[in-house]
């Protein structure tokens, strides 16, 4: 039995799941991988990692080489906290602008391009970019980060910089009344034939360790990095608007997205 290659995004939302499994002493020999979701998705799909937690538009681009690990996922009904568009107008004010995104992201740029073509019919210009928050808007009127840096600049906004913040998630539940899946836990369907104990391993591993996590999450909010930044209260309640879970509505958005990022120019 080898070691799997695993991904891990760092974000503070799969900070319980990551904690639990690295403490799974039945846990098969794993080896993780650090990155954001835009570098695992291309480590995934290479072949260097076989299974990690993957931006959902990554599985939808490459259904064929991927398979969904059953009951697990990175989602919200309605609010997520941790995707948000940052904007000096109102989000009404938009159209025909240049609006910068985090290049840390993939669905949740795809996201927002649904969410700014199709729910408002505005047409504008994403442009990636590794700016700050400041800097980002002292050269565009909006700007989307997501995970922990949409949270710690939500928290540091303070004086002279106070933007309209728009949370993708609520938008998404509020025009079509489904959860969003930014997440999925996706393995290589090759891994699964060269390392089918492994894997089936490892899945029962992460279903005691998103089991654990839930009931854990006072516990676990003082170990985070953010414990520095955030208060226990901001985190607990963070990772309680969350759904880890993968169930039939959340196919269902998946399933939804899916037809609306195709019918993207």
């Amino acid at each position: 039995m080898r070691d799997l290659k695993v991904g891990r995004i760092n974000y503070l939302n799969l900070f319980p799941i990551f904690n639990c499994l690295e403490e799974d002493k039945e846990a098969p020999p794993f080896n993780i991988i650090d990155g954001v979701p835009s570098s695992l998705n291309r480590l995934l799909r290479d072949g260097r990692i076989e299974i990690s937690p993957s931006s959902s538009i990554e599985y939808l681009r490459n259904r064929e080489i991927y398979e969904i690990i059953e009951g697990h996922s990175i989602s919200s009904f309605g609010a997520i906290r941790s995707i948000l568009l940052f904007s000096k107008k109102t989000i009404e004010e938009l159209d025909g602008e240049k609006v910068l995104t985090s290049s840390q992201s993939e669905t949740s740029v795809v996201l927002l391009d649904v969410i700014l073509r199709r729910f408002y019919g505005y047409d504008v210009e994403l442009i990636p970019s590794e700016c700050n928050l400041p800097d980002a808007l002292q050269q565009s009127p909006a700007c989307l980060l997501i995970g922990d840096d949409a949270l710690i600049w939500r928290k540091r906004l303070t004086g002279s910089i106070q933007p309209y913040i728009y949370d993708l998630g609520e938008i998404w539940f509020r025009n079509t009344g489904l959860p969003f899946v930014f997440a999925l836990w996706i393995v290589r369907k090759d891994a699964l034939q060269e390392m089918k104990e492994e894997i089936s391993l490892f899945k029962e591993a992460l279903n005691r360790a998103k089991a654990k996590a839930l009931l854990s999450l006072e516990h676990l909010s003082s170990l985070t990095p953010l414990s520095t930044i955030l208060s226990e209260e901001e985190i607990i309640s963070y990772w309680r608007q969350i759904s880890f879970d993968l169930g039939e509505d959340h196919i269902k958005g998946l399933e939804l997205f899916d037809r609306f990022r195709l019918t993207l120019p």
